[in-house]
């Protein structure tokens, strides 16, 4: 993954959710150089023909209030959407939490339809929502999965 980190964050900034969010390469590398110096699970795909990194998922074992599992971010190439890299990616995550967790939490901004979608249809549950958590004019929406029953 450290390998990867300067690759991500090129394709990320041109991402207009990313942008949104004010994502410079430089902050998206040290966020990530952060990530990997706390041991933190990061996860990347990288589809056979393709020259860059597809896509990533970052998440956390206990970032969801100390207890659960939270997923912190996911991104898919640009180049790479609609090739189910998305539910590889998630699969994946959900896969790995269950060895320290029974439920899944992540955050989805309010403006961001496709993804509400997108983790619907993956059985997730919408539970809350943080008014200017991040963004002043942006609401972040709690989505939640049990795991194990």
């Amino acid at each position: 993954m450290a390998d990867d980190i300067g690759e991500i964050a090129a394709w990320m900034v041109q991402v207009p959710l990313w942008q949104r969010y004010r994502l410079t390469t430089e902050i998206i590398t040290n966020q990530f150089q952060t990530a990997i110096s706390e041991r933190a699970l990061l996860y990347v795909i990288e589809v056979e023909g393709q020259t860059v990194v597809s896509g990533f998922a970052w998440y956390l074992a206990q970032g969801a209030f100390g207890r659960s599992a939270y997923l912190k971010q996911i991104g898919v190439h640009p180049d790479s959407t609609g090739l189910g890299i998305g539910r590889q990616l998630l699969a994946h995550v959900e896969e790995a939490c269950k060895q320290f967790s029974d439920q899944l939490f992540l955050l989805v901004s309010d403006f961001n339809k496709d993804a509400q979608k997108f983790y619907e249809r993956q059985d997730y549950q919408h539970c809350g929502t943080i008014p200017a958590y991040v963004l002043p004019d942006v609401a972040e929406l709690i989505y939640h999965k049990r795991l194990l029953d």
